[in-house]
């Protein structure tokens, strides 16, 4: 069974850093690509970072483009995402999914529970 489980959410002030971490196990995930999510209250949930397994090709969204930064480890089957410079408008649930990059469908396969990430001001 697939589980994605996220970490190191928290209680930030502006200008602060945080690295989530998400575990990932239940299968191989070399043909998947994955990403981080957020959504902040009130709001439809945003992409925020992608990566793929294999290639470790990256893709960010652009108000995270120079903060933010996506890694995988493979030995570990960890994913993180280093948040720097953080802004009270990053707060948001951040949660952890994969997709089989074989499917043309846009839609992710697995997800995390989530975990909280507040920026204060």
């Amino acid at each position: 069974q697939v589980q994605l489980v996220e970490s190191g959410g928290g209680l930030v002030q502006a200008g602060g850093s945080l690295r989530l971490s998400c575990a990932a196990s239940g299968r191989t995930f070399s043909s998947y690509a994955m990403a981080w999510f957020r959504q902040a209250p009130g709001k439809e949930r945003e992409f925020v970072a992608r990566i793929h397994w294999s290639s470790g090709n990256t893709y960010y969204t652009d108000s995270v483009k120079g903060r933010f930064t996506i890694s995988r480890d493979n030995a570990k089957n960890m994913v993180y995402l280093q948040m720097n410079s953080l802004k009270p408008e990053d707060t948001a649930v951040y949660s952890c999914a994969a997709k089989y990059l074989a499917r043309i469908s846009t839609a992710y396969d697995y997800w995390g529970q989530g975990t909280q990430v507040t920026v204060s001001s």
